[in-house]
């Protein structure tokens, strides 16, 4: 098994000139609405970052984003670089208030006020067609544009400090599991951007819900917080996405085509009945630790002293979906700390929350699931 560091490079080819820069931390906020006047200040140098065509990741309520600006096409050729992200990959602009969607989309139907009005600032990305001022460079070449307009105080202010339009994927290297903390950031970043704002752990876990306005009924490109009953109450019809067309052409949304979330470890998910899921995975562990591996389990609190891997992690109690979508990220890169070659996750529900959890997690094991 490679070393972690070692297996990412290669994965994906990371570019060397985006390393060794000094990477800058401030803490800001964590948890707060109102800012003193030296987290102010530090927000204000973020932002001229940003207006200066350099990189700076941030909170959201759903993960950290890297952000750059979305009017330069530099900035988002960086953003690219730093993650060793495909060009053809599109970056989601965010705004710091309603008014600025006319500004980067050449049409806002009705459906996208609705919406607006019912989850806006919040974790739902809306496609539209795109305005002639956004750079194909964000948007993956494509003549439409994912916007959305965060909730996370740092976040809004930071847009607004660094021009009002950031591009901003998650920020991790790409390929991996998506950061929930400052901690994870800076492990995948550090020497590849300029600062890092510090907002202390996210509140949801999961990247946003993206809807395509731009096809009748939306679809929804990638599910999130914002479930497709959420959606469905606000405009009456809602597509879900067809399973088996992501990887057919260039991504429409962030994480359609390539490569998503996966530890350095080889995940395999398994979907059953409880008593059978523990002693299949423990058949699997034994029989992994006899051939060198080192093993890990994420599963539910209700399961885990019963299961015999080397490492055993709580993603939370069984149907607190909230929970799980928190602690499902960090946990993938708990297993990468302690170097676990073979992990084996539970399944979970796939309805409501749980729909975007399982997105996530089948993602992260390559889609490899044993059905017991």
């Amino acid at each position: 098994m490679k070393n972690r560091i070692g297996f990412w490079q290669e994965e994906i080819g990371l570019q060397e000139e985006a390393l060794e820069m000094r990477t800058e931390i401030v803490r800001v906020g964590q948890g707060r609405e109102a800012f003193t006047p030296q987290e102010e200040e530090a927000l204000l140098r973020a932002g001229n970052i940003i207006k200066q065509g350099g990189l700076v990741a941030f909170p959201t309520e759903t993960v950290y984003g890297l952000g750059g600006d979305a009017m330069n096409p530099e900035s988002a050729r960086k953003i690219y670089a730093a993650k060793g992200r495909p060009s053809d990959n599109p970056l989601i602009v965010h705004i710091c208030r309603w008014a600025d969607i006319g500004l980067v989309a050449e049409r806002v139907p009705e459906a996208a006020r609705r919406l607006g009005e019912a989850f806006w600032p919040g974790p739902l990305t809306m496609i539209l067609p795109k305005a002639a001022r956004v750079p194909k460079e964000t948007t993956g070449g494509l003549d439409t544009v994912a916007v959305r307009l965060p909730s996370h105080p740092a976040a809004r202010r930071l847009i607004a400090l660094g021009g009002g339009f950031i591009a901003a994927p998650s920020a991790n290297v790409s390929g991996r599991p998506s950061p929930t903390s400052a901690a994870h950031v800076e492990a995948d970043l550090q020497g590849r951007i300029e600062m890092i704002v510090d907002g202390g752990p996210v509140g949801i876990g999961l990247e946003s819900t993206i809807l395509d306005l731009t096809v009748e009924p939306p679809q929804i490109l990638r599910p999130g917080y914002v479930t497709e009953g959420m959606l469905q109450r606000v405009l009456g019809s809602v597509e879900a996405g067809r399973p088996g067309t992501e990887a057919q052409g260039a991504p429409r949304a962030p994480g359609m085509k390539y490569r998503h979330y996966a530890p350095a470890g080889e995940l395999l998910v398994v979907e059953g009945p409880p008593r059978e899921v523990v002693a299949y995975i423990n058949r699997r562990t034994a029989l992994d630790r006899e051939a060198g591996e080192k093993t890990g389990v994420m599963g539910t609190q209700e399961l885990l002293e019963q299961y015999r891997a080397d490492v055993v992690k709580c993603v939370g109690r069984h149907g607190d979906e909230d929970g799980i979508a928190r602690r499902l990220f960090s946990v993938l890169r708990e297993f990468d700390s302690e170097e676990v070659t073979k992990i084996y996750s539970e399944s979970f529900p796939a309805q409501g929350l749980g729909q975007a959890i399982m997105n996530r997690l089948l993602k992260a094991a390559g889609h490899r699931v044993v059905k017991l």
